[in-house]
């Protein structure tokens, strides 16, 4: 692993991220920024978050999901947890070390509106908006995203491969 900067307090977890694909191969991607580190500026990423204690990947996707975007689905309909990596970035005052799965779930119909109902105060601070992303245009896109390389291996993910990814000092 690369040296981690000593700039703020360590907190490691496991998590779970989501690609959400609805019915038209389009991805749901939250607009987001820190507000204690807007030099990061904003970028897209993956719904998800940390695991809670006794919880499966799972459990963790379907709670995740319901929680920041209001889509309920079961946990029949996520999928393997075929992209495995490491990540660190800057949170709030913490620096988070993350063992992350990334898995897929996918949606028979059209993607919803995102109900931010149950999301935490600083998740509502954090998402500013989102977007239905067809998959072509995440490929090809040059704006910023966590994890980096999502426009790199998404495709490939979804295509069924295996991902173990290095080590990403994102922030």
């Amino acid at each position: 692993m690369s040296e981690l900067p000593d700039d703020l307090p360590v907190w490691e977890r496991r998590a779970v991220r989501v690609v959400v694909c609805d019915a038209s191969d389009r991805v749901l991607l939250f607009h987001t920024r820190d507000p204690d580190h807007p030099r990061l500026g904003t970028w897209w990423e993956l719904p998800g978050g940390g695991m809670d204690p006794g919880e499966t990947y799972r459990d963790t996707a379907v709670r995740e999901l319901r929680e920041e975007t209001g889509i309920v689905v079961t946990g029949d309909q996520v999928g393997a947890p075929n992209w495995r990596r490491r990540a660190s970035f800057l949170h709030r005052q913490l620096r988070h070390v993350q063992d992350e799965v990334i898995v897929a779930v996918r949606l028979a119909g059209p993607g919803p509106d995102v109900d931010e109902a149950h999301r935490l105060d600083y998740e509502r601070e954090d998402y500013f908006g989102f977007r239905w992303w067809p998959l072509p245009e995440v490929v090809a896109s040059p704006e910023r995203f966590y994890p980096g390389r999502l426009p790199e291996l998404i495709t490939p993910f979804l295509a069924g491969e295996s991902i173990d990814e290095p080590f990403e000092l994102w922030s």
